[in-house]
């Protein structure tokens, strides 16, 4: 079943918006002969969250994958706080303010909970101020600080996606790149993984969340795109895409 292309805010043109922390235009991403995203353009407020939803394959993640240098893409422009990363090396994509929470969370496993966190400032000394954004961690999520010493092969999914969320914040990122976070947790862990990305928005991070949830993307996302088959087909504020009859039907089985 497919969505009529409709906008529920005033569609994306050639610029970006003066509020615009991050500009995508027509990007375009493909594998051989398959055309996984198709001319896509969309601005991510700062200060604000921005959500993406889609279906498998829709080209969610591909889109990620591009932003942040993972993938070979073709694009008119993608600038980020003034830097064009259609020319950006990953790891500088780091260095400029982007954080990436991946699919599947992909933390080390034989590795002990601190050391993964150590891992996401990698690029940068260690220092008071270093040390300081580990405590907002444990703050954030106090479970990784009684556990930092155990192996995060042994974490729960949960805590597992935590530590991924925490290691991605400890390179103090102005924008916070999150692919399907809430993807084989309990609705509990949803849940309470929600509250802290809540907070963390509410503390001035931008967020770029992926979801095939779209519940949990409504409750984070000032504004979203619905991708289909590498199209954005849908775009608007969360509250008007939540009551529109054909999101409901297909991603809230309404």
């Amino acid at each position: 079943m497919s969505l009529e292309a409709t906008s529920l805010v005033s569609p994306v043109a050639g610029g970006a918006t003066s509020d615009a922390l991050l500009a995508v235009r027509k990007l375009d991403v493909r594998y051989g002969h398959i055309h996984a995203v198709k001319e896509l353009s969309f601005d991510v407020p700062a200060g604000r969250g921005f959500g993406i939803i889609g279906a498998n394959g829709a080209g969610k993640t591909s889109t990620l994958r591009a932003l942040l240098g993972l993938t070979r893409f073709r694009a008119e422009s993608i600038v980020f706080a003034g830097h064009a990363l259609d020319r950006t090396k990953p790891h500088r994509v780091v260095d400029l303010g982007i954080g990436y929470v991946p699919e599947g969370r992909h933390v080390f496993p034989g590795l002990s909970v601190v050391n993964n966190l150590h891992l996401g400032a990698y690029r940068q000394r260690w220092n008071a101020e270093v040390r300081g954004r580990l405590d907002k961690v444990y703050e954030l999520f106090p479970v990784l600080r009684d556990f930092e010493r155990r192996l995060a092969g042994a974490l729960s999914g949960g805590q597992q996606q935590m530590l991924a969320i925490g290691r991605a914040l400890m390179s103090n990122p102005r924008l916070l790149v999150l692919d399907e976070p809430s993807m084989g947790l309990s609705p509990v862990l949803v849940r309470e993984i929600s509250e802290r990305l809540a907070e963390l928005a509410r503390s001035g991070v931008t967020i770029l969340l992926v979801e095939q949830n779209a519940q949990v993307t409504f409750s984070l996302a000032e504004e979203c795109i619905v991708l289909e088959n590498g199209h954005c087909v849908k775009r608007g504020l969360s509250r008007d895409l939540r009551e529109d009859p054909e999101v409901r039907r297909i991603y809230l089985g309404i």
